[in-house]
C-alpha cells in the first residue's frame, strides 16, 4: 500500500483539534448561569414586601440546573473521548500494514503456504489437538500431544496435510476440558474502516477485526 493510498483511506479520520473545540462550551454555561442569576435578582428586587421570596427555592433551582448541565457536559466529554480512542485505533491499524501480527481466529483462509499458530494453555494437557474443518465437513486433526501450561506453537502445512485452498474453521481441544483460543500469525496486507472499527486483512486469517489482534510490532519475515 502506497503512502497516498493510506492517506486517502484515512482522510476522514476525526481531527483531534476539532474534537477539543467541540468539547464543553464554557461560554454557554456561564451565560446560562448569568441569565438565571439576573432573573433571580430581578424577582427579589420586585418582590412583594408582605410576601418575601424564599431564597431556598432559588438555590434549589440553581443547584438542579447546575447538575443537569454537568451531566450534559460529562456526556459530551465521554463522546469526544470515544471518538478520539476510535481514531487512535484506526491510525494504529493503518501502521500495521506490512507487519506480521498474531490474531485470534475461529476460521482461516488456507492457501499454499504453511501457517504458524499457537495456543495459550492455562492447564497441563495430556492430549492436545488442533482440528481443521473444511467447507465439505471433512475434519483434519493436528496432534500436539502432551503439553505443559503456557504457549504451544504449531505449524499448519497444507501440502503435508493434503488440504485444498479454501476456508476452514479451526479449534483446539485438550483432555483437561480446556478449549484454548487459537492464534495464527500473518502479514497485514490491507486495512479498511468500518462502522464497527478498523478491519485488517491478514494473510492466512482473512478479514479480522482490530480487537482480535493479540500481538504485533514485529516486521514480517518471509
Amino acid at each position: 500500500m502506497t503512502t497516498s493510498s493510506v492517506n486517502n483511506q484515512f482522510s476522514g479520520v476525526y481531527n483531534i483539534d476539532e474534537a477539543v473545540r467541540q468539547s464543553v462550551n464554557v461560554g454557554e454555561v456561564s451565560q446560562m448561569e448569568n441569565n438565571f442569576i439576573t432573573l433571580m435578582v430581578a424577582q427579589i428586587q420586585n418582590q412583594d414586601p408582605t410576601k418575601p421570596v424564599d431564597s431556598t427555592e432559588f438555590l434549589n433551582q440553581y443547584a438542579t440546573m447546575s447538575q443537569v448541565k454537568s451531566m450534559e457536559n460529562m456526556t459530551t466529554l465521554t463522546k469526544n473521548n470515544l471518538v478520539l480512542m476510535d481514531n487512535l485505533q484506526t491510525l494504529t491499524a493503518a501502521g500495521l500494514v506490512g507487519q506480521e501480527v498474531k490474531v485470534e481466529v475461529e476460521a482461516m483462509e488456507m492457501a499454499a503456504a504453511p501457517v504458524t499458530g499457537q495456543l495459550q494453555l492455562k492447564h497441563s494437557s495430556g492430549n492436545t489437538v488442533v482440528t481443521l474443518t473444511g467447507s465439505n465437513g471433512v475434519k483434519t486433526d493436528i496432534a500436539l500431544g502432551s503439553q505443559a501450561p503456557g504457549t504451544v506453537a504449531f505449524v499448519i502445512d497444507p501440502v503435508a496435510l493434503g488440504l485444498e485452498p479454501g476456508r476452514y474453521t479451526i479449534e483446539a481441544t485438550t483432555d483437561s476440558g480446556e478449549f484454548p483460543a487459537v492464534e495464527i500469525s500473518g502479514l497485514v496486507t490491507h486495512v479498511r474502516v468500518s462502522a464497527d472499527g478498523p478491519v485488517l486483512d491478514v494473510a492466512g486469517a482473512g478479514s479480522v477485526p482490530f480487537y482480535r489482534i493479540t500481538e504485533f510490532g514485529q516486521p514480517y519475515s518471509s
